[in-house]
């Protein structure tokens, strides 16, 4: 089942797909755009990965890491399907990451790999932009790079874990404007999901709605306002995202 937050005449609803409309927790069946797309859960601890493909280290010029290059992300940088992002006019280079989003449903401590899927709640996209204009250490960026308002759209789906047979067999593409700019599989990920929960819950604890930002392949380019950037994951959603300047976000 693919599940979403949305708000719909000054409420918050659980929705799902209805023949290609939306259909309420309350029942009613309404157009997709007459609502405001919501995150599809409320993060907690948010992870996310840095060079978690080889050939996106590649391109920036990076070994692949031996160990998971984690950061943290703080709640204000993320936002929903259709919404805006805000690009700061100091910036000269902004670029998107499609990533794929792993929800965790129940508390994890010292999770093995062979058990960790029993952990997932599922799964949904992410597109963590990046100021690289700041970027100092890309083993450990900071947070003017990875934690500006806006920055990190997620959604619009919570797609089932069950219904999602090998996640580390999923297409990633990102249109900026209808043209493909990045295109990649999650195979590709140097650390894998189950990795990525043992690694994590051998020195903490993980919690219902923690979130694991999984990176990105290569392709990143930069961005310019007015662009729509779509971030899409073979069964998992295609989250819409438009960038705007300081003036637009100030105005709205």
């Amino acid at each position: 089942m693919r599940t979403a937050r949305i708000s719909c005449e000054g409420a918050i609803h659980k929705a799902i797909e209805w023949e290609g409309r939306l259909k309420l927790d309350d029942g009613r069946i309404v157009e997709e755009r007459d609502v405001v797309w919501l995150t599809p859960i409320v993060p907690r601890t948010v992870f996310a990965l840095g060079l978690n493909y080889a050939d996106h280290a590649a391109e920036l010029a990076f070994d692949a890491p031996s160990e998971p290059l984690v950061f943290l992300k703080g709640p204000n940088t993320f936002i929903g399907h259709n919404a805006y992002t805000r690009r700061p006019s100091d910036v000269t280079y902004m670029h998107y990451e499609c990533e794929l989003a792993v929800i965790i449903g129940k508390t994890a401590r010292n999770v093995k790999k062979e058990e960790a899927y029993q952990y997932v709640k599922g799964y949904s996209v992410a597109n963590d932009y990046a100021i690289r204009d700041y970027l100092e250490n890309y083993y450990r960026p900071n947070l003017r790079v990875k934690n500006r308002d806006t920055c990190t759209p997620f959604g619009p789906w919570l797609i089932d874990a069950n219904d999602v047979a090998n996640p580390m067999e999923l297409k990633l593409t990102t249109h900026v404007n209808n043209k493909l700019v990045q295109e990649g599989t999650t195979a590709d990920m140097i650390f894998d999901i189950p990795t990525l929960i043992e690694y994590l819950s051998s020195f903490m604890t993980l919690s219902e709605n923690d979130v694991i930002l999984t990176g990105t392949p290569k392709g990143s380019v930069d961005t310019a306002v007015g662009d729509e950037v779509v971030t899409e994951i073979e069964g998992i959603g295609r989250l819409v995202n438009t960038i705007i300047g300081d003036e637009a976000f100030s105005n709205r």
